[in-house]
C-alpha cells in the first residue's frame, strides 16, 4: 500500500510539539472509505483474529481508550491506522516499505496459506496462518503503550513471536520523542529515534541509513532492534559497507528502477521544500535528484515546520517542477512521470500533534484530511474524548454529502477534471477551513484553561468543541462542493453559448 510519512522532532516544529503525519493511500483501482472513531476499553477485542492472515492473538486485559481511523467497511479488516490514546501516546501504522532478495531469502515473510485438499486425505495440507500486518498492527498495539519507547518494545515482541507477511514502517510518538520502526524480513526489526532537531520523509522505502549496534544492544538511547539482528546480518552477509559504517538501507532495503519513479522522488521534492537552499536539486550535476539513492533519512530544516507545511507537503504534485501532474505546459515530456504525494487514491491524511505545554486533557490533537489531499483541508480534533463528530464517524460505502469522506471524494473528482478553473475555490476553502479551525482550537484551548474545566467534565467539553469544529467544516465543505459542481457543469462538453428562448 502506497503511503507517505513525515516525522517532525520537537525542536524542529513551530511550537515544540512532536508531529507525526501520514497519508494512507490505497492500491491502484481501490478506494477505502474511512471514518474517525473513539475505541473504548469495552470495545477492544481480548482475542484478536486477523481477516487477512487468520492469525489469532491473545491481547492483554488492560486496554485504554484511543482514537482510530479504520475502514468504514470491515470486510478486509480494521486498518485502524493512526490516533492517540489516553496516555497521550500516538502511533501511525503502517508505511509499506521495501526489501531485497537477500533479506527475504534469509527470513521469509510469514504468509497465509489456505488448506489444500480435505482432512483425512493422504495429500491434505492444513491451513498455515500468516503473521501480523498493516490490517492488525494499530489495533493490537495502540491500547497498551504508555510511551513511544514502549510501543517499539511491544510491537517488537509481537513481531518476533508471530512474524509479518509484509514489510512495514511504523511511527511511535509521545510528547518527548518519536521512534521510527522498520520490519526486516519475516521476524526481524530495527528502530531509530528521530533527532529532536530534524524531520524525516518516508516514501514507501526502507529508509534508515545509519544504525549503531553498540547502542542498540547497550543503552538503547537512539537505536533498538530484534534480539538477534547482528547475528542475522553476519550470518547472511548482509552488511555491504566498505568502510565499516553499517548502512541498513544498503543491507535491508531496495535500489530499483521502480523506486526512482515511485519512492525516492517524494523524499526529493519534500527535502527540496524543507531545505530549499541547503542543496541543489535540479540538473545533471545537482546534489540530489528524484532518482538519488543517498537522500538523507533525517535532516535539520531551514525553518521550523508547521502543521500547514506538512499539509502542503503531503498534497504535493511536484508543482514548481517539470514533473507537475497539473502543469499547463502541454509539451512537457516529464509531466506526470513521477508518483505524486497528493495522489488520487489517498484515503486520508492523519497528523497527530502532541503539545507539551498544554494540560494532559489538551495535549493530543488529531488533524484529519480525507480523500485526495490536493483538494481537501486539514482539520484539528481533540482526542481526549468518548465520541467523535457524526460528520466524520458515520461513513459507510454509500455515497452521500452527509459525511466528510464522500464529500471530499466528490470534490476531488470534479476539481481534478477542471483544475485551473477550480483552483482558486480550493485555495480559498483551504485557507478558510484551516484558519477557522485554528481560531476555534485557540478559543477552546484558552477557555478550557481559563475556566479550569475539571478532569471529569473535560471529555464532554472537548466533544462539544469537536462538534463545533465539524459543524463549521461541513458548511465550508458543502460550499466548495457547490462551487465545484457549478464550474464543472458550466464546462461540460455539450455546452452551447446561446440560451434557449
Amino acid at each position: 500500500m502506497g503511503c507517505t510519512t513525515i516525522l517532525v522532532g520537537k525542536n524542529a516544529s513551530y511550537d515544540g510539539s512532536t508531529m507525526v503525519a501520514r497519508t494512507e493511500d490505497s492500491p491502484s483501482g481501490v478506494f477505502r472509505s474511512k471514518k474517525f472513531i473513539n475505541v473504548s476499553p469495552e470495545e477492544q477485542p481480548r482475542k484478536y483474529k486477523s481477516v487477512i492472515s487468520k492469525v489469532e492473538i491473545e491481547l492483554p486485559n488492560n486496554p485504554v481508550r484511543y482514537t482510530a481511523v479504520p475502514n468504514a467497511i470491515l470486510d478486509n479488516g480494521i486498518w485502524g491506522q493512526c490516533g492517540a490514546n489516553e496516555y497521550n501516546v500516538s502511533m501511525s501504522a503502517t508505511e509499506t516499505i521495501t526489501s531485497n532478495e537477500r533479506v527475504l531469502g534469509a527470513d521469509p515473510l510469514v504468509e497465509y496459506k489456505p488448506a489444500v485438499g480435505n482432512p483425512g486425505d493422504a495429500d491434505y495440507v492444513p491451513e498455515q496462518v500468516g503473521g501480523i500486518g498493516e490490517e492488525d498492527i494499530y489495533t493490537i498495539v495502540m491500547p497498551y503503550i504508555a510511551t513511544a519507547r514502549e510501543g517499539v518494545e511491544f510491537l517488537g515482541k509481537l513481531l518476533e513471536k508471530y512474524g509479518t507477511y509484509e514489510m512495514n514502517g511504523i511511527a511511535f510518538q509521545d510528547e518527548n520523542e518519536i521512534w521510527w520502526f522498520e520490519t526486516i524480513g519475516g521476524h526481524h526489526w530495527m528502530a531509530r529515534r528521530v533527532p529532536d532537531d530534524s524531520y524525516v520523509i518516508m516514501p514507501n522505502q526502507l529508509g534508515i541509513d545509519k544504525f549503531d549496534f553498540e547502542d542498540a544492544f547497550g543503552a538503547r538511547k537512539e537505536y533498538m532492534c530484534s534480539s538477534d539482528l547482528k547475528e542475522f546480518v553476519d550470518k547472511y552477509h548482509l552488511d555491504l559497507s566498505i568502510d565499516g559504517n553499517f548502512n541498513p538501507r544498503h543491507a535491508f532495503g531496495s535500489r530499483s528502477d521502480a523506486d526512482h519513479t515511485y519512492n525516492t522522488p517524494r523524499a526529493w521534492i519534500l527535502q527540496r521544500y524543507f531545505n530549499p537552499t541547503s542543496n541543489t536539486y535540479d540538473g545533471i550535476n545537482s546534489d540530489y535528484r528524484p532518482d538519488s539513492d543517498n537522500l538523507p533519512w533525517a535532516r535539520v530544516p531551514e525553518k521550523k515546520i508547521t502543521v500547514e507545511d506538512i499539509k502542503y507537503g503531503l498534497s504535493h504534485h511536484y508543482q514548481g517542477t517539470e514533473y507537475d501532474s497539473y502543469s499547463k505546459n502541454i509539451n512537457s515530456v516529464k509531466k506526470g512521470t513521477l508518483r505524486p504525494i497528493g495522489i488520487n487514491r489517498t484515503n486520508f491524511l492523519g497528523l497527530v500533534q502532541i503539545r507539551p505545554y498544554m494540560p494532559d486533557e489538551l495535549k493530543s490533537i488529531q488533524w484529519l484530511a480525507v480523500g485526495s489531499c490536493v483538494f481537501n483541508a486539514i482539520v484539528p480534533f481533540y482526542t481526549n474524548i468518548n465520541r467523535t463528530p457524526e460528520y466524520l464517524s458515520n461513513t459507510t460505502n454509500q455515497v452521500t454529502t452527509e459525511n466528510f469522506y464522500w464529500t471530499n471524494r466528490l470534490i476531488a473528482a470534479l476539481c481534478d477534471a477542471h483544475f485551473a478553473d477550480t483552483a482558486s475555490h480550493v485555495e480559498r476553502y483551504q485557507l478558510k477551513v484551516q484558519s477557522q479551525s485554528r481560531e476555534l482550537l485557540n478559543k477552546y484551548d484558552e477557555e478550557f484553561i481559563e475556566t479550569k474545566v475539571s478532569r471529569e467534565a473535560a471529555k464532554n467539553y472537548l466533544e462539544k468543541a469537536n462538534d463545533k469544529i465539524a459543524k463549521e467544516l461541513k458548511v465550508q465543505t458543502d460550499d466548495l462542493l457547490d462551487k465545484a459542481l457549478f464550474t464543472a457543469s458550466c464546462n461540460m462538453k455539450n455546452k452551447f453559448a446561446r440560451s434557449d428562448a
